[in-house]
């Protein structure tokens, strides 16, 4: 245990700006994620079938490559046509990584909306992307609240593999103590104990955002007059 305590006391500050740099990688590949997901959702709910084969066969591309060999093709891509930092051009990497499931999030949450609530809408004369933007969308990001929430964490335990692109990350940092010491067994499970805690403290925020959701969360309306009651609400609500 010695040991143990030796690595952890004697890296401990490395080891927390790696932790540092952990969060702040899942979190920017999040964001992009999120923002590739919602396209390609919306590009796999066309009713255009060659946009729907792209967003499907990319999706199908993204599910069928390990993870490590798409970081490293899309990284040295990347790098071939623009120089990035390599925090940002692995960043890029991963939220495409991460993008295609994101984008099945996002099609399974659009899809679960009542199909009255977007009819009700455009009866009332809402364009098409207006009727999405203010009727179904919210509803739906609220429903991918927390699968977004468990690919988050997803996406913390895959960014370890950016180490390999230069990253100095935890696990980056993980191997530099362990190429100084020769103590690969101590660094790595100091390395492990603050993923640990990390993913232990997002656990628990995602628990109380679920249940503030189920909380909130009311039964949905059936009869197409209440139904376009519901929107004309929403719709007050936007103008206000």
């Amino acid at each position: 245990m010695s040991l143990y305590w030796s690595i952890f006391h004697d890296n401990f500050w490395a080891f927390l700006t790696g932790a540092r740099l952990t969060i702040e990688l899942s979190v920017v590949s999040l964001i992009l994620a999120t923002l590739l997901g919602l396209f390609v959702a919306f590009m796999n709910l066309s009713s255009l079938w060659p946009v729907r084969r792209i967003a499907e066969g990319f999706i199908g591309l993204i599910r069928g490559l390990p993870l490590i060999v798409q970081l490293m093709f899309l990284y040295y891509g990347i790098t071939a046509l623009v120089v990035l930092p390599a925090f940002w051009a692995g960043s890029v990497a991963l939220a495409v990584c991460e993008g295609a499931y994101v984008a099945e999030i996002f099609r399974g949450a659009i899809q679960s909306i009542d199909k009255g609530q977007y009819e009700a809408a455009r009866s009332l004369g809402m364009p098409h992307w207006l009727a999405m933007r203010r009727v179904v969308l919210p509803q739906a990001f609220k429903r991918a609240i927390p699968s977004l929430g468990n690919q988050f964490i997803i996406g913390l335990k895959d960014s370890s593999l950016v180490a390999y692109l230069g990253v100095m990350e935890l696990f980056g940092t993980a191997l530099l103590v362990q190429a100084n010491t020769f103590r690969a067994m101590q660094a790595f499970a100091v390395a492990g104990f603050f993923y640990l805690v990390m993913i232990s403290i997002l656990t628990l925020g995602l628990r109380r955002v679920e249940r503030r959701l189920a909380a909130s969360t009311s039964t949905p309306v059936r009869s197409s007059r209440a139904q376009k009651a519901f929107i004309k609400d929403r719709i007050r609500e936007a103008r206000t």
